[in-house]
């Protein structure tokens, strides 16, 4: 019989990960890796080494792979030198995002296009990519092929306010890992999406600092205090 932690154990395992290096992102590379992951960790700037260094002070390793989310190009081209490189790639976690607060009607094209490219685009290019790359491979011994975790946001669901292109993005996330889960689930591929509400993060710096939105917000959120990065680490 299987125990539940041989279930959650990621010995052996290599993930790829977007959005990596701060944030609900950094928290949940660094569970990852203490479950037992490899990373390969998508940046843009390879200044940052922070992430790395965490993940490899748990005896784990650690490849940084230089990529423009904001170009389909680049994005095009990481799989396959990931896969020359002769990586095997377990988990995607794809959670890199940006944002752009714009009142709807004045709402830049540009913007609106650099929010759609990094936080749908891109996730679905590397959904396709990895996903082909897990259904070449046979299952495990526990019929897996291999897992997929999308970061959606409660605003997936809610739409917000002045961020327009956000909720567009996250919206296409979370149905886009339902098409991907009702396709592959069947395959051995968990296709799933996390979805966080208000959490401290850099991203919401705006909110958290608008003393009257932030005390609205607060009074909405049962636990009474916004999430933290940490939250995550379990969830992933």
């Amino acid at each position: 019989m299987t125990s539940v932690l041989q279930l959650f154990s990621l010995e052996g395992q290599t993930a790829l990960v977007t959005g990596g290096t701060r944030g609900i992102g950094q928290a949940m590379t660094i569970a990852l890796a203490e479950a037992g992951a490899d990373i390969l960790l998508v940046q843009r700037d390879t200044s940052n080494t922070e992430t790395k260094s965490k993940i490899e002070s748990l005896g784990r390793k650690c490849t940084i792979y230089t990529t423009d989310l904001s170009s389909h190009s680049s994005v095009s081209e990481l799989v396959p030198k990931i896969l020359a490189d002769n990586h095997t790639i377990h988990v995607l976690l794809n959670c890199a995002g940006i944002q752009a607060r714009h009142p709807a009607h004045q709402f830049p094209d540009n913007d609106w296009n650099l929010v759609l490219q990094i936080n749908l685009n891109a996730v679905f290019t590397l959904c396709r990519d990895v996903g082909a790359h897990m259904l070449s491979r046979p299952v495990d011994q526990y019929g897996r092929r291999g897992s997929i975790i999308n970061v959606a946001s409660l605003l997936s669901f809610q739409g917000g306010i002045t961020v327009p292109a956000y909720a567009a993005s996250k919206g296409g996330v979370a149905q886009l890992t339902k098409a991907l889960s009702n396709e592959w689930a069947n395959k051995g591929i968990n296709v799933n999406a996390i979805a966080p509400g208000y959490i401290a993060t850099d991203m919401n710096e705006a909110l958290i600092k608008d003393q009257d939105r932030a005390t609205s917000i607060l009074s909405r959120i049962p636990a009474g205090r916004w999430g933290s990065p940490e939250d995550f680490k379990g969830v992933a």
